[in-house]
């Protein structure tokens, strides 16, 4: 595996790394573990079609995105989406973007490229706490999962305080939508806790196969049965 660029984290002291192996192209920690890579996505692409289900249908529908990746997540959003919609994206990172509109752009389709994407160099968090009601569903997938792997920061997200804010974010039944590595009872609860409707999801890395992950699906008003 041969190491391509490197891009710090801020106020980290960590760096990532993106690798090369063949034709595929891997994101990691610098010294530490793999994150993502170009061969096995489909839970980030998961993540995007669940969050923006239903979403097609509504007027200029607005969608927050907290993690570009290797932005398979942003190209299944914006397919679940109408032509005037809206999807904001925070990167903390500033190479993952570089690495985006380069390299890697090719394998999720340029969704930089798509005139509905705003992407924003910024923690996620500065963003939400400047949206009132602002986002009909706000999409997570800055880290491993609800313990702060790549930035201990992240973990703010996943507190009392924070989960709050991304309630207050949401317009009436909006979606939060968040992905990790493996599932935690505990911070289901706390979702449940913070007035959350929850839905855990069971998605595999690879099609059918490969690691086993999960999604939670959070409406800041439990879904009506029908």
């Amino acid at each position: 595996m041969r190491l391509v660029h490197i891009a710090s984290i801020p106020d980290e002291g960590r760096e990532l790394g993106l690798y090369q192996r063949g034709s595929d192209y891997f994101i990691k920690i610098v010294g530490g573990q793999d994150l993502m890579n170009t061969r096995a996505h489909a839970s980030e692409d998961a993540l995007g079609t669940i969050a923006c289900k239903g979403l097609r249908e509504k007027t200029a529908a607005r969608v927050l995105i907290g993690g570009l990746g290797m932005g398979f997540t942003l190209a299944a959003s914006l397919k679940a989406l109408a032509t005037d919609a809206q999807v904001v994206v925070a990167e903390i990172v500033p190479g993952v973007v570089e690495w985006n509109r380069g390299v890697l752009g090719s394998f999720a389709g340029r969704p930089l490229d798509d005139p509905r994407t705003q992407i924003h160099a910024v923690d996620v968090t500065e963003l939400l706490k400047n949206e009132r009601a602002g986002f009909d569903a706000v999409v997570l997938d800055v880290d491993n999962g609800p313990d702060g792997l790549t930035r201990a920061s992240n973990e703010w997200l996943y507190s009392r305080e924070g989960l709050s804010i991304l309630f207050d974010a949401l317009r009436p039944g909006g979606a939060l939508a968040i992905w990790s590595a493996g599932p935690d009872r505990a911070f289901t609860r706390r979702l449940r806790a913070a007035r959350f409707g929850v839905e855990e999801i069971p998605v595999r890395a690879h099609g059918g196969k490969g690691a086993r992950h999960v999604i939670w699906i959070a409406r800041s008003h439990p879904p009506t049965a029908r």
